[in-house]
C-alpha cells in the first residue's frame, strides 16, 4: 500500500493580499511560492472558536526549537496539535519571531496610510467566510529567513525560496487557515517587490 494524494482545492493568493479556507483534520495544506522568494503570513485558528489558535510560543516550548523540523507539530494556545509540517522543499528557512505586518508598522516606515499589510489581511480573509477575531496571532511565516546570531541579534534577510517551492502541513483538527501574501516592500525581505503565493488542499488516499 502507498500513500498519494490527491488536490481537492487550489486557490491562488495575489500578492499583497491573504484568503482563508477550512480544513478538514487529516488533509493537507500546501502553500506554493509561485515566482520565489515570497514571504507567507499562516495563520491558524480551531474550527469551532477562533479564540482558539496556533501559538508560536507554545509552539516553541513544544519542540525546544525556534520552528518545528519535518514531522514535528504546530500546537495551539491550549497546547493541542494542530498541524504538522510534513514536507519542505524550499531551503527550509521560515520564521516564528516577528510580527505580522500592520498599519502601525507601516506607519513607522512612512507608507502611505492605505497599505496592505498581513494583518489586516487576515481579518479581511476571516471576513470573507463569516468569522472574526479579536487579536492577531503571532504567524507562521514561511519562506521568512530572520537569522539569530550568537548575541541575541536578528537580521532581516531576503527570502531565499525559489519559483515553486513549498511548505506542507497536515491539518490534526478541522481548522481555519488563512494566508497572506506579505505585502512588504520596504524592508527587503520579499526582493524588492510581493508576488503570488498558491494554496492547495490535498486528500490524502491510500492507493
Amino acid at each position: 500500500m502507498t500513500q498519494a494524494t490527491q488536490v481537492c482545492a487550489s486557490i491562488d493568493i495575489p500578492a499583497g493580499e491573504g484568503r482563508a479556507v477550512h480544513v478538514d483534520a487529516g488533509q493537507r495544506v500546501k502553500i506554493i511560492d509561485v515566482e520565489g522568494r515570497q514571504v507567507g503570513d499562516v495563520f491558524a485558528f480551531a474550527r469551532g472558536d477562533v479564540r482558539e489558535y496556533h501559538s508560536a510560543s507554545h509552539t516553541r516550548a513544544h519542540v525546544n526549537r525556534l520552528f518545528p523540523a519535518v514531522g514535528e507539530q504546530f500546537v495551539t494556545s491550549l497546547r493541542r496539535p494542530i498541524l504538522t509540517l510534513v514536507e519542505d522543499s524550499s531551503p527550509g528557512r521560515h520564521d516564528m519571531l516577528i510580527a505580522a505586518c500592520d498599519a502601525a508598522r507601516y506607519a513607522a516606515l512612512a507608507a502611505p496610510s492605505d497599505h496592505a499589510s498581513c494583518a489586516q489581511n487576515m481579518h479581511d480573509a476571516l471576513a470573507a467566510i463569516g468569522l472574526s477575531a479579536d487579536l492577531v496571532p503571532q504567524p507562521i511565516n514561511v519562506f521568512m529567513d530572520i537569522p539569530v546570531s550568537n548575541d541575541g541579534a536578528l537580521t532581516w534577510e531576503t527570502a531565499t525560496s525559489r519559483p515553486g517551492d513549498s511548505i506542507t502541513f497536515r491539518a490534526e483538527m478541522d481548522c481555519v487557515l488563512v494566508v497572506s501574501a506579505c505585502p512588504q516592500d520596504l524592508v527587503d525581505i520579499n526582493a524588492g517587490a510581493p508576488s503570488p503565493l498558491r494554496l492547495q488542499i490535498e486528500n490524502g488516499a491510500t492507493a
